[in-house]
Order: structure tokens, then sequence, then C-alpha cells
């Protein structure tokens, strides 16, 4: 396994971590494998993972409830006696928040959760513009101080799927130790984006990457014409083996999370990383890699530079965000994975037109 520093925190974090949002189930999302996705911890841990990636909701029934991830690492760590060897990872519920006892009391419960005394990295989870504020006015900056200083957490970090200029402005508010964001070969110009994860480097944060497969789609649904590129190539690697690889290759970033639920996706990922080094990829790699972007590219359906000259709306409509999911779909030709991604606050007050945009 391969190691890079988590920014200027100095710790040494594996390069390939271990995403606890899609654990192995048993007939639904709720209930955990515990026999098969300990034996995947058991495996991943004893090849040199060392960084776990979960959240308060994950494996819960909504983002509105607690989830039984937490509790499952809890139980894992605690009973094979492996905390020390780890790197915890866990997110505050941001959307949750309604005043200050909030803050302190899930982040108790965490702990309680986790069966841990600290929790090495705490995220504030999904921030959103328009949250943000509220966030600040309770106080949750000051909150994380108070973590820090009395050691329930070792470094404070966000998450965040929101555009660059919200990311660039949360970077600037305080003195955040790390931070996560979407990032993979097709969304350099998507959410964060190349300038979000240039500007956060450029701070000393260490740099998570969440969803480097885009949601599995970057593996497994692959146009015909990119399959043929791949095909051709000299290089024989799967999909999701470019994908790592081309992230890989920026050293501005620490951590590639990936979700694995399956032995094969695990020993496949650990495979790819033996070779995770940053600057390796070659002329040609990187030439390949430029083919395959302009094919997924050339299946834009509009041309939006999301210069928000549309907006406001006044149906309420976020119209450039709508043309952005348009786009992906036509790139993937898969409307199921867009319409996985939208949420209300697309389409504010009126459900009715987000049902339109879905018949489209």
């Amino acid at each position: 396994m391969l190691y890079r520093e988590m920014g200027k925190t100095g710790e040494k974090v594996s390069i390939l971590g271990f995403g606890c949002m899609r654990l192995p189930i048993r007939g639904s999302y709720v209930q955990i494998d515990v026999e098969k996705a300990s034996n995947l911890l058991d495996y991943a841990l004893d090849q040199g993972i060392n960084y776990l990636d979960t959240a308060y909701p994950y494996h819960g029934i909504s983002t509105s409830h607690g989830g039984n991830s937490e509790i499952f690492l809890g139980e894992y760590l605690t009973e094979s006696s492996r905390r020390d060897e780890v790197y915890l990872a866990t997110k505050l519920p941001t959307w949750r928040l309604e005043n200050e006892e909030d803050m302190e009391n899930f982040l108790t419960q965490q702990l309680k959760r986790l069966q841990t005394d600290y929790i090495d990295f705490y995220l504030l989870h999904s921030l959103k513009e328009k949250q943000w504020f509220h966030l600040e006015d309770l106080g949750v900056l000051d909150f994380l101080d108070d973590a820090v200083a009395d050691g329930r957490i070792k470094y404070a970090g966000f998450s965040s799927h929101d555009e660059t200029d919200f990311i660039k402005e949360v970077l600037d508010s305080y003195q955040w130790d790390m931070c996560q964001i979407q990032y993979n070969y097709l969304d350099e110009n998507i959410q964060a984006g190349k300038e979000g994860l240039d500007y956060a480097a450029e701070k000393g944060l260490g740099v998570v990457i969440m969803e480097p497969l885009k949601g599995g789609v970057l593996a497994d649904y692959v146009p015909p014409e990119v399959q043929k590129i791949w095909d051709d190539s000299p290089l024989k690697r799967t999909p999701a083996e470019w994908a790592f690889r081309y992230l890989w290759d920026i050293s501005k970033i620490s951590v590639v999370l990936s979700g694995m639920n399956t032995l094969e996706q695990l020993q496949e990922n650990l495979q790819t990383a033996e070779n995770g080094l940053p600057h390796s990829l070659t002329s040609l790699e990187r030439n390949l890699m430029e083919e395959v972007k302009e094919v997924y590219q050339g299946k834009i359906s509009v041309e939006c530079s999301k210069c928000g000259y549309c907006m406001p709306c006044p149906s309420g409509i976020n119209i450039p965000q709508c043309l952005s999911y348009l786009n992906q779909a036509g790139m993937f030709e898969d409307y199921s994975e867009v319409k996985n991604q939208l949420t209300p606050s697309i389409f504010h007050h009126s459900e009715r037109h987000c049902m339109a945009f879905l018949e489209l």
C-alpha cells in the first residue's frame, strides 16, 4: 500500500480509503451483512488500508435518521482490537442542526456508536450554500474548535457537493485540516472541480475524493465508443483502473474513497493502488484518457457554461443545474443515475417541474 500525507496534518493515510456507505447488506440497505463486511475490512486492513470513512446516516432508512454504518464500525473495531490501526472519519449531519445543543448531542452519540474516545477526522457533512449561514450563526466553527481542544476530534473538515465558488468561500472561513469533494476525470468542471481541488491544496488541506467512478457509471455504463478506445489500447486496464489511476496521478489528492462491497472489487482496487504514484501516467496514457473524455463530452446535449444569466427563474427552477443533469444523462446514455441525484432543492418549491424534467 502507498501512503500520502493528509495535507498539513502530516498524518500518513493510505491512498485507497474504505468508504463505508455501501457495505455488504442482507436484503435491505439498513441490514449490514456483518460477517461479509467484517471479512472485507479484515482483508483491507491486512493489506494496508488505514482510512475508514462513514457518516451518521449511512445504512439508515433515510438521511434524516441515524444509520447502522457507525454502529457496525464501532463493534468491528472494538471486537477486532484494530482501532489504533486506522484513521476513522465520520460526519456531523448538518441538515439536522437546529440549535447549539444538537451539535454536542450528535458528536456524543457518534462517539458512543463508534465505541471510541476520539474521531480522527470529523467532517461537516454535505455542506450547502443555503444552510451555511445558518450553521455559522449556530456557532458550528466554535463547536469544532472546542471539540478539537478537548480531544474528542483530532482534525476538522467538511464534505460538499456544491459549486466551486461556495466551496472556496467555505475554505476561506476556517482553518480546516481537510475536505472531501467529488472528483473524477469527467468532473473537472463540475461541483468543486479542478479549481476547488487546487484551492484546497494551496491552503495545505488534505483532499479526500469521493465518487471516483461517478457513482459507478464510469465502470458500469460505458458507451460503445469509449469501450472501443479501451479495447484498442495497448495498455489493458478496466475502466475502473483507468479512473483510479487518473486520480492517483494527482499529487494534491491524499485519499481516494471507494465503497467496495465485494472481495473482487477490493482486490482490483488494491492491485491498482500498488501503482498509484503521483505523476506516474505517461503521455500516451494521458492522451488516451483525453480521447475518452472527448467522446463523453461529445454526448453533451446542451452547451451550457453555467454563467447564470438565465437566473433567477420565475418558476423557481435551477436551470443551469437541470441542464447539467441532462448533459450527464446524455453522456452516459442512462437516465437512472441522474434521476437518483435529483433533489427537491434543484426545483425549489415545484414538484411539478421536477416530474416534468424527469419525463424529458
